[in-house]
């Protein structure tokens, strides 16, 4: 925000009348014989990213001007006449009729210069006891707070579409019994998973991010009004019934800290960034499952697009740009927190250049969890590709090596005897199974862990890939996304 400092020569707090910078307008002209140049006002501008705070702001500054009523600094008629065109300026706002002038720095010094215009004498009045200082971040940390939850409302959205195909695949795979698949490790086929272990996977670590979301939410919600520009204020202003006011559960502690904490950015740049890190995963195997070497899914036709040239195309777009723009939101975040390093306290106006960084992560997530959501609802997974590989006898070697474990055969012993049997099929050209069922310690007990759908029927140990330890964890998992829909005040989850 264009919210300087007093020690930046802005004396925000003015409200006397001068020439030179006062034909501009300026909130601080009074110590100013001449306008800003225009080099100036260009470069320090904020007002074409930081409209979307009006609301915000507006909410503050209605508890800012009723705090003064209390504290007998203005009358009733000046109260009505400031809550009357702090309304009439939210509503020429939200119809798009509202104009905003040269000398409107910022969305701030908009809202004050229009309700002046609406209420006259008045205006001049609502910003006693405050500087842009507090304004600013009050209104910035409550427009997080709301987009904080916004955020876990549709994160929360994709994990349950994701917990609703984990439960639709029990019963989609070829023999109708649950859909299969390798789990990978290196990109290496693994061991066989259950399709719904894999995607609530992902599940609980979006959940993760929710929670993530919510320790953030719960720093940011401090309100900063009454710390004045670094040092409170003299007059007789009550920040806690102000905080209150405003729907902050608390006030700040120190008005030094208040005016200087960007800590709420940078945590919640990080949590936003976690996010799309989890949604660039996502994307990565999407771009893998879809393609003919792999085979394991089918996008549809409104989650892809074409080739201008390659008529036969169809390209995971949504999945690529979800990892993709993760780096966007990596860079959001390691701008912002150089831009951090090592500022004196209190205010500078390089945390000006806190807004636009965490405005766009937000928006990318935003749109990113939306598009994966929609993409996650309609892909169709191939079962009986992912059984194919799923089913792969060389995926069953753990289980091998682990049945004869189960005879005492230490595992170093049993990893190897199963490693030369693996060796000896691949260099000889011979099946596994054959080589199992001719070994003495394995024979028919070894066949029978080879058969398809054996190595995910096998995993019994609790969180494991297995039908039993699966199903405990889709309970587990529903009670989870019912307590956080619970904590962020939303309806019970759509999906069954």
């Amino acid at each position: 925000m264009t919210d300087p400092g007093s020690d930046a020569g802005s004396g925000a707090d003015s409200g006397s009348s001068g020439a030179g910078a006062a034909d501009r307008g300026q909130l601080w002209h009074g110590r100013f014989e001449v306008a800003p140049a225009e080099a100036l006002v260009e470069f320090t501008e904020s007002l074409s990213y930081d409209q979307r705070l009006l609301p915000d702001d507006v909410i503050c500054s209605k508890a800012h001007v009723r705090g003064l009523r209390r504290a007998g600094l203005i009358d009733d008629a000046e109260l009505a006449a400031l809550l009357g065109g702090l309304d009439a300026v939210e509503m020429e706002f939200r119809a798009g009729q509202l104009e905003f002038v040269a000398s409107d720095e910022d969305v701030h010094t908009a809202i004050e210069r229009r309700v002046t215009e609406l209420v006259g004498v008045a205006g001049a009045k609502i910003h006693t006891g405050r500087s842009r200082n507090d304004q600013v971040a009050t209104a910035f940390r409550h427009h997080v707070v709301g987009q904080l939850a916004a955020t876990a409302e549709l994160v929360l959205g994709l994990v349950d579409v994701l917990d609703d195909r984990a439960g639709r695949s029990l019963t989609q795979g070829p023999d109708g019994g649950p859909v299969r698949l390798p789990g990978y490790t290196h990109l290496q086929r693994a061991q066989p998973v259950l399709l719904a272990h894999h995607l609530m996977a992902h599940a609980w670590a979006l959940l993760r991010d929710v929670d993530r979301l919510a320790d953030c939410r719960r720093r940011t919600n401090v309100s900063p009004l009454g710390a004045g520009a670094l040092a409170g204020t003299s007059l007789p202003l009550d920040p806690d019934t102000t905080a209150t006011d405003a729907g902050f559960p608390a006030r700040f502690e120190n008005s030094l800290d208040a005016t200087s904490d960007r800590d709420f950015v940078a945590e919640s740049l990080f949590v936003l960034c976690t996010i799309g890190l989890h949604l660039s995963r996502m994307g990565e195997e999407i771009v893998l499952w879809t393609s003919d070497e792999f085979g394991f899914a089918v996008l549809d036709d409104t989650y892809a697009t074409g080739s201008s040239m390659m008529p036969q195309k169809k390209n995971p777009d949504v999945a690529e740009l979800a990892r993709g723009k993760a780096g966007r939101l990596i860079g959001d975040l390691t701008g912002f927190l150089a831009t951090m390093k090592s500022l004196p306290l209190a205010y500078n106006r390089d945390l000006q250049e806190d807004k636009e960084p965490l405005f766009d992560a937000l928006d990318t997530v935003r749109l990113g969890v939306l598009a994966m959501t929609g993409l996650y609802s309609t892909i169709t997974f191939r079962a009986d590709r992912m059984a194919i590989a799923a089913d792969s006898p060389y995926a069953a070697a753990t289980d091998l090596a682990e049945l004869l474990v189960t005879d005492g055969v230490p595992f170093r012993a049993a990893h190897g005897i199963v490693g030369s049997l693996v060796r000896r099929s691949l260099d000889e050209g011979v099946a596994l199974v054959d080589l199992v069922a001719a070994e003495p310690e394995l024979g028919a007990r070894g066949v029978a862990l080879l058969a398809p759908g054996a190595g995910t029927a096998n995993r019994q140990s609790p969180g494991g890939g297995g039908p039993a330890p699966v199903s405990v964890q889709r309970d587990r998992l529903a009670e989870r996304i019912a307590g956080e829909r619970d904590r962020w005040g939303l309806p019970p989850s759509a999906t069954p």
